[in-house]
C-alpha cells in the first residue's frame, strides 16, 4: 500500500500522527489541544476547534488554564461541549501536578526552585490564596497546605495555623507564599509584618521559614533574595 503523505491525512489524524512520529514536543499547543479534543463535528475538525478556543483566550495556554468547565463551555465554539471541556480541564491539572511532583522531588535551596511553580500555580487567582510549603531536613517538599483563601484585596493566614501544621507534619522549615491578584509584586507593609510575626514565631519551635514568595501573573518576589529574611 502507498504511503499517504501527512498532508493527505485528515485533519483530526495529523496531530495524533504527528506525536508518533515526531515526539509531542514537536507539535504545536493547538495540535495538543486537538488530540485532547479528539473528535471535531461535522462542520469543524478537532484543530479547527483547538484554534478557535486559542484564539478566544489570546493564544496564551495560562489563560486556558484559568478557566473552569463551566467557563469553556460558555465560549459557544461549535464542538466542545461538557465532555471535551471536562478532558481539557483535567489534562491542564495534570500538567500542574507533574510540575508539583518534579518540584518534590527536588533539593530546594534558593527561591527560583519553587518559585516559577508556584507563580503558575496561584499567579492567575482572582482570590488572594496564601499557601505554605513544608520541607524536611533535606529540604525536599513534604507537603502543601493552602492556609486561608479571601477576597481580591487581602486573605488572612494565622500563624498558629501554620506552625501547627508544620508540627503535624513534622516539618523543619517552611516557605510562604501568596498571590497578588492586582498583580504588584511589592510586599504590603501587612505582609511584612506576618513574615516577621510567623518568622519569630516560627523560631520557639526550632522551625526555619526560609522565603515568603508573592507570585502574580507577572513574575514573583522573594523576601529571602531581596535580604529581607
Amino acid at each position: 500500500m502507498p504511503k499517504i503523505a501527512i498532508k493527505n491525512w485528515a485533519s483530526d489524524d495529523q496531530p495524533r500522527e504527528k506525536l508518533l512520529l515526531k515526539g509531542a514536543e514537536t507539535l504545536s499547543t493547538t495540535e495538543l489541544l486537538a488530540i485532547i479534543i479528539n473528535t471535531g463535528n461535522k462542520q469543524h475538525s478537532a484543530v479547527e476547534i483547538a484554534k478557535e478556543m486559542m484564539l478566544h483566550v489570546h493564544n496564551n495556554l495560562q489563560n486556558l488554564g484559568n478557566l473552569s468547565v463551566d467557563e469553556l463551555i460558555n465560549l459557544k465554539i461549535k464542538g466542545l461541549g461538557k465532555a471535551k471541556s471536562v478532558s481539557i480541564v483535567a489534562a491542564l491539572e495534570l500538567g500542574i501536578r507533574r510540575n508539583m511532583a518534579r518540584v518534590r522531588k527536588s533539593n530546594i535551596k534558593q527561591s527560583s526552585d519553587v518559585a516559577v511553580f508556584l507563580q503558575a500555580e496561584l499567579g492567575h487567582k482572582q482570590m488572594e490564596t496564601f499557601v505554605v510549603l513544608y520541607l524536611n531536613r533535606s529540604n525536599n517538599i513534604i507537603q502543601q497546605e493552602v492556609i486561608s483563601e479571601g477576597g481580591i484585596t487581602g486573605t488572612v493566614a494565622d500563624p498558629r495555623i501554620i506552625l501547627k501544621k508544620a508540627l503535624d507534619h513534622h516539618a523543619v522549615s517552611i516557605i510562604l507564599c501568596h498571590n497578588h491578584p492586582s498583580g504588584n509584586l511589592k510586599p504590603s507593609k501587612a505582609d511584612e509584618l506576618l513574615t516577621s510575626k510567623i518568622k519569630n514565631a516560627a523560631a520557639f519551635l526550632d522551625i526555619q521559614v526560609m522565603d515568603h514568595i508573592i507570585v502574580s501573573e507577572e513574575g514573583y518576589y522573594s523576601f529571602a533574595d531581596e535580604g529581607m529574611m
